[in-house]
């Protein structure tokens, strides 16, 4: 037992080193000053952040820290609190600056000139189904599963190369529909940046996009196109991104109430691909065409490239680009760069305690709480570009949790095991060797780096 104490404690302070280290490189301290994130007197936040920072990487809560007696800090757990329910810190700007000087420090100059970086924005479900008294707790209709969700639509807009990606900022969306809101946002002070998140959360989607955009703009982060899919392609946003500056390659949806100047004509995309003659054979897009989007008199060429759908060989996608001078096989190559962003949200809802870990009822809380996890996912994907080997995000998380390498942990899973091998036999009347099969094929499906870890134990 005092082995694994010490073998603990170790582990601790190496995880802690691997984050004072981060901190330092990236200076932290002086963007969570920019963003309004400071005390006059007391506790300095820099301490608490890398405390709340922390807590995942030990695999336990706060609560447990002071149970335990383990990385309990120097400050109450109110003084936490406070610093969550801040509302004069910049969150948006504060995740903008971090992601900026790791693109900019390390990433941009080891990638070639000709190397294409886009922003991608997507949303995904941030679930609060326990509580009904969350501040600006709304039903939100969730894409994944089909139906409606307590919580918030977390819009997000990403950086990426390629080979590595970056949240840059987020906000979580409300409803604007006051019918599907199922509480009103607390009273501040309107000169506040928390009031003027609180409203930024009850706008439309686009209008909340944009506005991320426009953050990344003014951080000068290095992209040319922004990548999104077809909830936010239409006319109007395909001006409004390009106003900022940007080009869009995006999925469009096939509706008849969508038109498009094709030929002097205003026509649908399921007219125009019925007008024309389709490539056959193996070629990657059935069709390329070259559009005018227009909005208010104003007119922005555009390529729709028709590419068949995997899922349903009989049916067909639509892609479009306000940059012509891509061939069609970049705009898909480019597009694809999109999937970076789904990966990104797995990884925080599996690893990082996305929504989990916050049971707070304040919206400054819940989006505090967004920033930490999305600077854990800046570290982890630094440091799975800079590590010689090739782990995985999920692979590397476990190795910053002292918890996985305990060797008392270990024992207790392979207990479970050998438990899990005895209920099948006793209550589903299998085999050995359909147990064996069963077993070998959980072994395969978990993480490489713990199935190391219990083969040596």
């Amino acid at each position: 037992m005092n082995k694994s104490i010490t073998q603990a404690t170790q582990n601790d302070k190496q995880i802690s080193k691997s984050i004072k280290r981060f901190f330092i490189r990236f200076h932290i301290s002086s963007a969570l000053k920019a963003s309004n994130a400071y005390k006059k007197k007391g506790t300095p936040v820099t301490e608490i952040f890398q405390y709340m920072f922390l807590l995942i990487f030990s695999n336990r809560s706060m609560y447990m820290n002071l149970i335990t007696g383990r990385n309990t800090p120097n400050f109450a757990k109110d003084t936490v609190y406070r610093f969550m329910k801040m509302i004069q810190v910049n969150w948006i700007r504060f995740t903008t600056i971090l992601a900026s000087r790791i693109i900019k420090d390390e990433i941009l100059p080891l990638d070639s000139e000709d190397r294409v970086n886009v922003l991608i924005i997507d949303d995904s479900m941030f679930e609060r189904n326990r509580s009904k008294k969350v501040e600006l707790l709304a039903k939100v209709f969730d894409h994944a599963k089909h139906k409606y969700r307590f919580g918030f639509r977390m819009l997000t807009l990403g950086w990426s190369d390629g080979s590595t990606f970056l949240p840059i900022n987020s906000i979580l969306l409300s409803s604007e529909n006051k019918r599907n809101r199922i509480n009103e946002a607390a009273q501040v002070d309107k000169r506040t940046v928390g009031y003027k998140r609180r409203k930024l959360s009850m706008e439309k989607g686009t209008h909340a996009m944009l506005k991320l955009l426009c953050e990344a703009k003014k951080a000068a982060i290095p992209a040319k196109h922004v990548l999104f899919d077809s909830w936010f392609s239409s006319p109007s946003t395909l001006h409004a991104v390009k106003s900022i500056g940007y080009d869009v390659i995006g999925m469009v949806k096939k509706t008849p109430k969508m038109f498009f100047r094709y030929n002097g004509e205003d026509m649908s995309l399921i007219s125009i691909y019925s007008k024309n003659k389709k490539k056959r054979g193996k070629s990657k897009y059935l069709l390329s065409v070259i559009v005018d989007v227009v909005k208010d008199d104003e007119i922005i060429p555009a390529k729709v490239v028709y590419v068949r759908n995997r899922n349903k060989r009989k049916e067909y996608l639509c892609l479009i680009s306000t940059d012509i001078s891509l061939d069609e096989a970049e705009i898909i190559r480019i597009y694809g760069k999109r999937w970076d962003i789904e990966v990104f949200f797995k990884v925080c809802k599996s690893y990082l305690s996305l929504s989990k870990e916050c049971n707070s009822l304040s919206y400054d809380a819940m989006t505090a709480h967004t920033a930490v996890v999305f600077t854990r996912y800046m570290m982890l994907s630094l440091e799975n570009r800079e590590s010689s080997d090739n782990r995985s995000l999920g692979e590397l998380f476990l190795h910053f949790s002292d918890e996985m390498s305990d060797i008392t942990w270990i024992q207790a899973f392979q207990m479970m095991l050998q438990m899990f091998r005895t209920i099948l036999a006793d209550y589903c009347e299998l085999s050995d060797e359909k147990i064996d099969e069963l077993v070998d094929a959980f072994m395969n499906a978990i993480p490489a780096l713990l199935k190391t870890q219990l083969k040596a134990a």
